[in-house]
């Protein structure tokens, strides 16, 4: 995998925010899929030994039957210290081992965290997307910003989730009496389209098939 955008990852939080400043510029919200998506990938992170060592997994699966076909984990020396809002300089490059190991790239990654809906518009599925050139998108289960009207209890609604005026992503009912998920584009994609990606990954639980394969393995 080569990456198509890179930057240092030493960085303070001072520096690591002006980098986000930068890299929200490439940030594509234009459905750039493949014609036919064959297979998609999950991503989540834990963390080993008192949280001095990151754990990254993925899980890719097919599509549309949602078998897991290949995972990986890497693990990487935790550097960054958890800051709210960046936590891509935490987990990102261990992600990116973890990508570079699979035998063969998803067309799609759906990325436990915050996309688009982020104070500086780059969460951690932007981020991701931008650097590897990948279309992603953010699943978060809980709110970083933003306000919304209460979503209708039904499997499939939505309501837009909005910041300063502008909608950043859907509060999405996956599944009826459950709590909803935050849902933002990454990169190379549209909101629409990746609430209907969310939901065609979704099935008997609240979270994504992809989400549960690769929580499962970033937990150990």
């Amino acid at each position: 995998m080569k990456l198509q955008h890179e930057h240092p990852w030493d960085v303070t939080p001072q520096q690591a925010i002006a980098i986000q400043n930068r890299l929200r510029d490439l940030v594509s919200l234009r459905d750039d899929l493949p014609d036919k998506v064959r297979c998609i990938a999950g991503v989540d992170v834990g963390f080993e030994e008192n949280g001095t060592v990151t754990r990254a997994a993925v899980a890719k699966l097919s599509v549309p039957e949602l078998v897991l076909i290949d995972t990986a984990v890497a693990r990487r020396p935790t550097t960054f210290p958890y800051i709210p809002g960046l936590l891509s300089f935490r987990e990102v490059p261990a992600i990116l081992d973890a990508l570079q190991a699979l035998r063969e790239l998803p067309d799609l990654i759906l990325v436990d965290g915050q996309g688009y809906a982020h104070p500086r518009r780059l969460g951690i599925a932007c981020h991701l997307g931008v650097l590897a050139d990948i279309s992603t998108i953010g699943v978060g289960k809980t709110r970083l910003l933003g306000t919304h009207a209460a979503v209708p209890n039904q499997r499939g609604a939505w309501v837009p989730l909005v910041d300063k005026g502008e909608t950043i992503g859907a509060v999405l009912r996956t599944r009826q009496n459950t709590n909803p998920v935050y849902v933002s584009p990454g990169h190379r994609i549209a909101l629409p389209t990746a609430v209907e990606w969310v939901m065609r990954c979704t099935g008997r639980y609240r979270l994504p098939e992809t989400t549960r394969h690769a929580h499962r393995l970033a937990s150990g």
